[in-house]
């Protein structure tokens, strides 16, 4: 057994290695070919009209189950592939540079169970996480209230123990899948006077009697993905669906986000990717002045300055996930400089795409300006990029 995780241990540095230095073994690099092929045949043909009639992307969702690729980040006891965070966030960088929406279904049904897979139950294991890692069911995690975005300790839903149950009450806002979603991890306090500490957690199926969805937002972007309203009306949940202990609920949800947050940054990543390779592809195509637009200084300083800006955001992104991969602690502040960089590098690069297109860019006869639509939410959920400034800074402060 020594033996075995001494290989193991040497098999995550060589990766964490080949990870800081932007060199990826081979298997990394295969995985990615094998999502990009996906993505072009099976995804991005879906893209536009899914932003176009706000449609969940339904055959892209079908083309990611079936191409094998829904349990990828699960573990291999639930039966998934147990890939690890920097295999799932080049997958998700891929389907991202395909259709920024349809990147939301590689990676939200595995947030919404990964309270579940640290804490919960044997049982509650066993009864929901096979059932999301095979794509039989999706997931949703539902933290969000009007009142409570980046202030998480401020949530008014509620959770009264009655017996072999809880009572839930409440409105969770911004809820990525609501509606498409078999199950719902859902926040809410057991014990209002005790602040972050009074939050619990819960396994949530959308027949539980009580639950119903509300109104569903109409977005800038990301418009193939549903976000909506969550309602919970005197919502009757089993006493065995709370998962973990009472009040730990804060703890559980910020140790998920440490982990989600890289692949929000991945999500970014691969929508800058996108605009950069058609920002380099039209300049060369399109010609004033007797000249290919490409051959103008200034053109070719903001595409450099663009392609410099994703290789940065990957590195950071990489770097974040292969740590976490390798179980090493204080991650936070590698997680939220992921975020915040790669979010703030895709708002940026999608804006001079449009730029370089000009006109057309304007126009969605081009995919331009939908990218630079889905780009902006990656500042801002998963917690606000100005959030994250405050996570780095704290952690710098405190010496992480």
């Amino acid at each position: 057994m020594a033996g075995e995780r001494s290989a193991s241990g040497r098999r995550r540095n060589r990766h964490l290695t080949f990870a800081m230095a932007f060199v990826l073994p081979d298997e990394y690099e295969e995985l990615r070919a094998s999502v990009r092929r996906l993505a072009d045949d099976g995804i991005a043909p879906n893209a536009a009209e899914a932003d176009e009639l706000e449609q969940y992307p339904w055959k892209s969702w079908e083309a990611w189950r079936d191409g094998g690729f829904a349990g990828l980040a699960f573990p291999e006891a639930f039966g998934g592939q147990g890939a690890g965070l920097l295999a799932h966030a080049i997958a998700v960088e891929e389907v991202a540079r395909a259709c920024g929406s349809s990147s939301l279904f590689t990676f939200i049904s595995k947030l919404g169970m990964t309270p579940v897979i640290r804490h919960g139950s044997a049982e509650l294991q066993a009864r929901y996480v096979p059932r999301v890692a095979s794509g039989e069911c999706q997931a949703s995690y539902c933290l969000s209230e009007v009142g409570a975005g980046s202030d998480v300790a401020s949530m008014q839903a509620r959770a009264v123990r009655d017996g072999d149950h809880y009572i839930l009450n409440g409105r969770k806002f911004w809820i990525t899948n609501a509606g498409v979603s078999d199950f719902y991890t859902v926040f809410a306090k057991t014990d209002p006077a005790a602040g972050h500490r009074g939050i619990s957690v819960f396994v949530v199926e959308k027949t539980f009697p009580g639950f119903s969805i509300g109104k569903l937002e109409r977005k800038m972007g990301m418009r193939g993905s549903p976000t909506g309203e969550v309602m919970l009306d005197d919502c009757v949940v089993p006493a065995a669906n709370l998962i973990g202990d009472e009040g730990a609920g804060f703890a559980y949800a910020m140790g998920a986000l440490d982990e989600s947050r890289p692949i929000v940054g991945a999500q970014a990543l691969g929508i800058a990717q996108a605009a950069l390779e058609l920002a380099t592809q039209y300049v060369q195509e399109r010609r004033q002045f007797d000249q290919r637009i490409a051959d103008f200084q200034g053109v070719q300083f903001m595409l450099a300055d663009m392609a410099v800006q994703v290789d940065a955001a990957r590195a950071l992104v990489y770097r974040a996930c292969a740590l976490i991969d390798e179980g090493r602690g204080g991650t936070a502040r590698a997680s939220s400089t992921a975020k915040l960089f790669a979010g703030d590098t895709a708002m940026r690069v999608t804006t001079d795409c449009v730029q370089l297109l000009g006109g057309a860019g304007y126009t969605r006869d081009f995919p331009a300006e939908r990218f630079m639509r889905d780009a902006k939410v990656t500042q801002i959920y998963e917690g606000t990029n100005q959030v994250q400034r405050v996570v780095i800074a704290k952690r710098l402060l405190g010496g992480d």
